[in-house]
């Protein structure tokens, strides 16, 4: 499933998930699917891993529940910000609700990044491609290498295996 060329017009498009509340494993595979029919066909899934959720230090909590996280590819002829809108109305669905007051880093019972559409690079007020903190992110890598280590980052000009050999521990 490594061989992610697409047709003319469309683009492999990277999506991380991740989960944290209910039952996290059923909510990915209905995001997956929700994904699926609105962008097109899934080229690639990676295993899924548990991580620790991250806690921002503006936060009271001690505590929060630990994610599952994984990334699949899809074939879409879709441009980025219609991908980011899909994902955005999936979340939703799923029951994730987002508000301008609410601390970063809650729990949540699905949470969608749009890693990289293509080798598209973007820069706007509501989208930055390829996810401007993915290098950053062992748990987006981790997951991106078991299925695309040769992914290229087009700014970075690194592959995935190489920008996950280069975090720490």
């Amino acid at each position: 499933m490594n061989d992610m060329s697409a047709p003319p017009g469309a683009l492999a498009t990277i999506v991380a998930l991740g989960s944290n509340l209910g039952d996290r494993r059923a909510t990915i595979d209905r995001a997956i699917e929700r994904i699926e029919a609105a962008l097109g066909a899934c080229l690639a899934r990676s295993r899924l891993i548990e991580t620790e959720a991250w806690i921002h230090p503006d936060d009271d909590a001690d505590w929060h529940p630990p994610f599952l996280n994984g990334v699949a590819v899809f074939e879409t002829a879709l441009a980025p910000p219609e991908i980011l809108q899909h994902l955005l109305t999936i979340e939703s669905a799923l029951g994730r609700r987002r508000s301008a007051d609410a601390k970063p880093w809650q729990p949540r019972p699905i949470d969608l990044d749009l890693i990289a559409a293509g080798g598209a690079v973007v820069r706007t007020a509501h989208l930055v491609l390829p996810h401007p903190r993915m290098q950053e992110r062992r748990f987006v890598l981790e997951p991106l290498v078991s299925v695309l280590p040769d992914w290229h980052h087009p700014i970075l000009n690194r592959t995935a295996s190489e920008l996950l050999e280069t975090l720490p521990d």
